[in-house]
């Protein structure tokens, strides 16, 4: 146990972090032998459900169809119907038809040439071969945006891009569940769809060779015996002898010096990226959330700095007028599966390690029932969960799950985090230095790490025994806007702009260009000319903001001694307005 400030003892409370939350299934020939489910494949459904996993059936059949051969649906906790057309919710009895049916014009058309039967559902259209051909012939006739799909000997009718797979993603959304807590199961032609975007797929022994080529494993049963071995593997390992592929395979970490993609595996990583300010750590963790974000991955990220609310769709929770709050957090990660950002502005800096404190269980135990949030970023973690700080082994989990860390000192962060660290990446001009300081709070023997040159960086694959190597950080979309926002409403810290005046009689910092422009504005004469006269405006702007135009444009400012103080304070406030789009 540990004690809180207010003195009341709170039990360590640890979450078991499981990757697979959900089974999809195929029905018939899959889980279904002879279109029936088997006692021991409900008994097996069952166990699935006990573990705190949930089956999503995903079938080519309406509803009707299926209800006429597995009158009980209780076990799955979402079907989808009509190869993708409809999604049906059996806890609520609750229906949705997620396009538009099949025109009424083709059903006419294929009676009109003969073509028997012709089954309409809510939204599909289908015929049995060897009607394929008249079925093509009509869509093209009558000039209808259709598509075809085969199962066995079945011909369906439905509208471009609807299939198993943009199915399931529907019943994933109102399950509050990503495709990357899925393993998927099937055996026909139709079923490609949605095991390709399964993390994990998996075909039964008796699939169509092309589903089997294409899946992670085959099981060594046929139909519901092979479903039901699936069931028992997952809940008794979660697969963790299994090697899987399917869409979360790899991520581009960086280039290697060769141009070759340095990659990992998205799960069961934590990575570390540490340097000076301004050396790139922030460029590179903004464009990793990038490929997170692109290959489905929900992100939150904890930012005290106010870096990362320009990333395009992202929801932002704080900033430095309102502090965030943990059940606001929370909630928008659970529902919907939001990118979140947790602008930390608002809440005093000694204030932080304790709301991270309350956030970090908050986030686990959403981990543990939902799998989302799947990656977390830490920035400024030396601010949040320092080496000084008691609490720190207390809070943490036994298993940190996929973390990125960003720090501009090793040597500042607790060691008890820094140990769940696989991935290191030292930028900044001395990242042999750096390792060498994560060495030592590891207390291992420094990495050898081979030299570099300028804008590259090191990665070392701690946990994989591999020796560092060098790097080419890939550039962010978004890192040009997230630095705007950064100097516009962000905190620089010591490289803040400092009105004193002339014989030092203040001392008023400027953290960011909005206080810096409103200071401006308020400060005597005497006080704005005086650093105008000196050009500290436009150093500043150089040095710090980095930005030179801006800097040239502001030059020209404070060598126009002909200017009025007013004039000149318009003058540099336009300049940096026209960058920054400052508020207010």
């Amino acid at each position: 146990m540990f004690v809180r400030p207010g003195g009341i003892p709170r039990r360590r409370v640890y979450y078991f972090l499981v990757r697979y939350l959900a089974l999809a299934t195929d029905y018939d020939d899959t889980i279904a032998r002879n279109g029936h489910l088997g006692d021991d494949v409900k008994a097996a459904l069952q166990r699935l459900r006990a573990s705190g996993r949930r089956a999503v059936l995903v079938t080519g059949r309406t509803l009707d169809e299926l209800l006429s051969v597995c009158p009980e649906l209780d076990p799955f906790a979402a079907v989808v119907l009509e190869n993708g057309a409809v999604l049906y919710v059996p806890s609520r009895r609750e229906t949705r038809v997620l396009c538009s049916p099949a025109p009424e014009v083709l059903a006419r058309e294929l009676a009109r040439r003969g073509v028997q039967p012709i089954i309409r559902g809510r939204a599909i259209l289908a015929t049995r071969r060897p009607h394929e051909i008249a079925v093509l012939e009509s869509i093209r006739d009558l000039d209808l945006e259709l598509q075809i799909t085969f199962n066995g000997g079945a011909v369906m009718v439905l509208p471009s891009g609807v299939n198993k797979g943009s199915g399931l993603r529907a019943a994933l959304r109102e399950l509050d569940l990503s495709i990357h807590e899925v393993v998927g199961i099937g055996n026909a032609q139709n079923d490609h769809s949605f095991l390709d975007i399964c993390e994990c797929a998996v075909a039964v022994d008796s699939a169509v060779e092309a589903v089997k080529l294409k899946a992670d494993f085959t099981t060594s049963g046929a139909a519901g015996a092979g479903v039901i071995e699936l069931i028992d593997e997952l809940v008794a390992t979660d697969l963790s002898q299994r090697t899987t592929g399917g869409v979360g395979d790899v991520v581009v970490l960086a280039n290697r010096i060769d141009g070759a993609p340095a990659t990992f595996r998205p799960y069961g990583q934590n990575i570390i990226v540490s340097g000076p300010s301004g050396a790139g750590k922030s460029t590179f963790a903004t464009g990793l959330i990038e490929r997170l974000i692109e290959r489905d991955y929900q992100i939150c990220i904890v930012d005290p700095e106010g870096d990362y609310g320009t990333l395009d769709g992202i929801v932002t929770i704080g900033n430095r007028l309102r502090p965030p709050h943990v059940n606001e957090v929370v909630d928008r990660l659970g529902h919907g599966r939001a990118n979140v950002v947790v602008n930390l502005l608002g809440i005093a800096l000694d204030d932080r390690p304790d709301f991270f404190a309350q956030l970090l269980p908050r986030l686990q135990a959403l981990r543990a029932r939902t799998g989302g949030p799947d990656w977390i970023l830490i920035d400024e973690v030396h601010h949040l969960l320092p080496t000084q700080w008691g609490q720190a082994t207390y809070m943490l989990p036994q298993r940190l799950g996929e973390t990125i860390l960003i720090t501009h000192r090793p040597s500042e962060v607790a060691p008890a985090i820094l140990a769940m660290m696989d991935i290191a990446v030292a930028v900044g001009p001395l990242p042999a230095l750096t390792l060498e300081e994560l060495a030592k709070m590891l207390g291992v023997d420094p990495p050898t790490v081979p030299p570099t040159k300028r804008d590259q960086a090191i990665v070392w694959e701690r946990s994989a025994g591999l020796d560092p190597y060098g790097v080419i950080i890939v550039p962010a979309r978004s890192a040009r806007l997230r630095h705007l926002r950064k100097y516009a409403e962000g905190n620089l810290g010591p490289r803040s702009f400092f009105f004193r005046g002339a014989a030092a009689r203040m001392n008023l910092r400027a953290q960011n260009l909005n206080v810096f422009c409103e200071l401006a504005s308020g400060v005597d004469d005497e006080t704005w000319v005086y650093h105008l006269r000196r050009g500290d405006y436009s150093a500043w702007l150089a040095m710090t903001i980095k930005d030179p135009d801006l800097a040239g444009e502001v030059a020209l400012v404070e060598q126009a001694a002909q200017l009025m103080p007013e004039d000149s304070r318009r003058l540099v406030r336009d300049a940096i307005d026209r960058r920054y789009m400052l508020s207010g």
